[in-house]
Parts: C-alpha cells; structure tokens; sequence
C-alpha cells in the first residue's frame, strides 16, 4: 500500500537473504530513481561519471536466488509464525500481567515476531528485565522491544515529536522466541520456563 513500501530480507525476518530488502512502487520513475541511486548513482557514460551521491545497495544474484526460493515457503512460514504466536497466547492466559496484541478486524498479521507487554502496576518484581534474566538463565534469548529513535544516545540531541507511547510499549515490551524454525519442545521449553519464571517472581 502506499506509493512506496519496503522490505526487509534481514537474517531475523520471515524471508531473509541475510541483509537487504524490496523496493516496492506502482510508478515506474520510483522504481528507476531507486534503482540508479542502488548502483553507485552512475551516469550513463561510456566512463564512470556520477552526478548525484549514489549508495551501492545492489543485492547479489546469489542472495536474491535465496530469498526467491524461500518465496515458495512463504505461507508455511507465515502459518507457523500464527500459530507460535496463538499458542503462546492460549498458554499463558492465566497471567493478566501478560498482554498480547489483538489482531485488528480489518488487518491480517503475519506475527512475524510475538510480542507481550508486561503489567508490572501489581507486582513490581514482574518485569521485562527480570523474565530476560531468567530465561536467560535457561539459555532462552528474548529481548526488550525496540528502544524508540529520540531515546538512542547518538539522537539525544534531535529534534523529536512524541507522546510518550513508544517509550512506554519499550518500557514494558517484550520480544518472544518466534521463528519459523521453532520446534514443538523447543515452544514448550519456553512457555514452561515463562511459566515458571512468573511464579517464581509473585
């Protein structure tokens, strides 16, 4: 949607060729404009001659070849990454500290990452940090969700419009093992180590 979307074939995505992305765009001037600027801006010369600032962003044959093939899997993918995230939802309903993300009726999600947010008002012990640590103990990696833009060191000193939800969703968010790749033992290793780690912590 839009005139212009973007991919990401990051390594942590649904589909991934280890790094890059799509350039989407109905009009052909988009596509062309991205795609000179992807190649070094170069002028069309017999010599190498660049008027404008380009960037080289091309992907390799190899690396698109890879994403195309996983293409074929997609719905696969996007199914299970539905599923984790429904059973995460399903087994962790006892705690209302946990709030997992409604779908919208109007959108579909592909859930490519489960996320929760964590109600801490009752229990303070509760926390995002304290869950990572202890599962973290258990060698299970998940992370806070992302740390907004205007609160990163290197734009402390930029210019910022906000109303305070970004910083709340990274102070109570966070992130889930949710790949494609997850196995059944490996989901419930997970949530009965959450499981443990939310009683443990009342």
């Amino acid at each position: 949607f839009g005139s212009i979307s973007i991919l990401s074939f990051n390594g942590n995505k649904i589909i991934t060729t280890g790094g890059g992305g799509a350039f989407l765009a109905h009009n052909p001037e988009f596509t062309e404009k991205a795609r000179f600027l992807a190649t070094q801006a170069r002028d069309e010369a017999p010599h190498y001659q660049h008027s404008q600032i380009g960037f080289n962003y091309r992907m390799s044959n190899v690396a698109a070849a890879i994403g195309r093939g996983q293409l074929m899997d997609l719905q696969k993918k996007v199914d299970k990454r539905r599923e984790i995230f429904s059973i995460y939802k399903d087994e962790l309903k006892e705690f209302a500290i946990l709030h997992f993300h409604e779908e919208p009726d109007y959108a579909f999600s592909n859930r490519w990452l489960t996320t929760a947010l964590i109600d801490s008002t009752k229990n303070p012990r509760i926390n995002p940090e304290s869950i990572r640590l202890a599962l973290e103990k258990e060698n299970i990696e998940c992370r806070p969700l992302w740390k907004p833009m205007h609160m990163q060191p290197v734009y402390r000193e930029a210019l910022c419009y906000e109303n305070g939800v970004s910083e709340g969703l990274f102070r109570k968010g966070l992130c889930l093992p949710s790949g494609s790749g997850m196995t059944d033992h490996e989901l419930d290793r997970v949530i009965s180590t959450l499981k443990k780690c939310i009683k443990n912590l009342k």
